[in-house]
């Protein structure tokens, strides 16, 4: 009796302890198949609270950004909450620019967003000579460096246009010209002048006209797009000059009259200017708007600040109650015009004088045997280039070249900045995630 007790006794030991064995390994088991299964979830929950923190982040950034386009108001500190997360965005004022950080938090997981944005307005000269109604004229060995819009005709005697030409409009007109590019217009081609291009041409008429590349009979007419400065721009631009101050020192010509070297802008010039003398420099640090005629005499130097970097800023010459005889910019023989020293800037000439959309024949801008860093703009009026004239870009009501006048297209231009102006013309300069 006691022996069968003893076996039993052993028998259920033995399963016990095999059944405590089984256990352990079987929980061991379970516990290596789940600490990974475990760490992972663990892994994907840190990296989704780390997408959330990081788009909550980049999301706040962007309604700054939006907010600062459209002219909303935008304070100093903005928070944003978001399901579980929150950001705090900080926007501070830089040299030319606004520096926005943003920092975001989604249940610990922490995420740094920085923003630097350039201020200034974008105007994008896609020509490298852009005419409006009043058209374009080509005389002597004159020429285009780039390409031409026109929504006038485009008129030359033999002259070379080194890339695209297009006379926009039912009424569109191109002859007498050698194109390296295409041309398109209702009619290119005249009796008056040979016509040659180059590469494609598209046309409803055309007359004695050589086309070395592909005729397109039928084409619909371009359509016209306006010129790339507003005069809103332009009257922002004014209100700039003028937060700077307003000089009244004029002599008894109405002139105020620069023989030196000096720094000017933003100012406002309740009269006319005149840069002379070969050794005067004229540096310009901000917007200056002249209520007169502005002229460059023999020798002067024209430059922007070296602190600009790639921003612009414009000379403008206005006077609103007499837009018909004033505001005429004279550029004389041997006047250099130098930018920043960075890529994209350049001297902005602007006049409002509007005599050649009214018919006349005086020229808002004229130059002769100038260069270099040059933009010349007259919305309104005409521009006449002669001489060894060579610049950026032009850009008119209608545009007169003459003698050995050179129009050279730089490719920067469809990015040009300047340092006022409405606030959608904010460059992203630098989008980056930091520490």
């Amino acid at each position: 009796m006691k022996s069968s007790m003893a076996t039993q006794y052993n028998s259920g030991h033995a399963m016990l302890t095999a059944l405590l064995f089984f256990t352990f390994i079987a929980t061991a088991i379970i516990f290596g198949i789940a600490n990974p299964i475990i760490r992972q979830v663990r892994i994907g929950s840190d990296l989704l609270r780390s997408k959330e923190s990081f788009f909550l982040a980049d999301s706040a950034i962007e309604d700054v950004v939006y907010r600062l386009k459209s002219s909303k108001t935008v304070n100093t500190t903005e928070f944003l909450n978001l399901n579980r997360g929150f950001s705090t965005t900080t926007v501070a004022d830089i040299v030319d620019g606004k520096e926005i950080t943003s920092i975001a938090n989604s249940q610990d997981s922490v995420r740094k967003i920085k923003l630097t944005l350039a201020l200034g307005t974008g105007v994008s000269f896609n020509y490298g000579i852009q005419s409006g109604q009043g058209g374009f004229r080509l005389y002597n060995s004159s020429s285009v460096s780039g390409n031409v819009f026109s929504s006038g005709s485009v008129i030359g005697d033999g002259n070379y246009i080194y890339g695209d030409v297009i006379s926009s409009g039912s009424n569109g007109l191109v002859y007498g010209i050698h194109a390296t590019g295409s041309v398109y217009a209702h009619t290119i081609g005249s009796t008056l002048q040979s016509t040659i291009v180059d590469k494609d041409a598209f046309y409803q008429n055309k007359v004695s006209t050589v086309v070395n590349g592909t005729s397109y009979p039928g084409s619909p007419d371009q359509a016209p797009i306006g010129l790339p400065i507003s005069d809103s721009l332009v009257t922002r631009w004014e209100n700039d000059a003028a937060t700077g101050g307003v000089i009244t020192a004029c002599d008894s010509k109405g002139d105020y009259t620069i023989t030196s070297s000096v720094t000017l802008g933003p100012v406002k010039i309740a009269c006319n200017l005149v840069v002379k003398s070969a050794s005067a420099i004229l540096t310009v640090a901000g917007p200056i708007w002249v209520t007169g005629n502005i002229t460059f005499q023999t020798g002067p130097t024209v430059r922007m600040l070296p602190s600009l970097g790639n921003l612009n800023v414009a000379i403008i010459a206005d006077n609103p109650s007499n837009r018909l005889t004033s505001g005429v910019i004279t550029v004389g023989q041997s006047t250099i015009f130098q930018n920043s020293g960075s890529v994209g800037s350049f001297v902005f000439l602007i006049s409002q004088n509007n005599s050649a959309e009214n018919g006349g024949t005086l020229d808002a801008i004229s130059m002769n045997q100038g260069a270099a860093a040059l933009v010349a703009y007259a919305g309104h009026g005409q521009i006449t280039l002669s001489q060894s004239v060579s610049l950026k870009e032009v850009t008119a009501y209608k545009i007169v070249l003459s003698q050995t006048a050179n129009v050279l297209y730089d490719k920067g231009l469809p990015n040009t900045l300047f340092q006022s102006g409405p606030s959608g013309g904010y460059q992203f300069l630098n989008w980056e995630e930091i520490r």
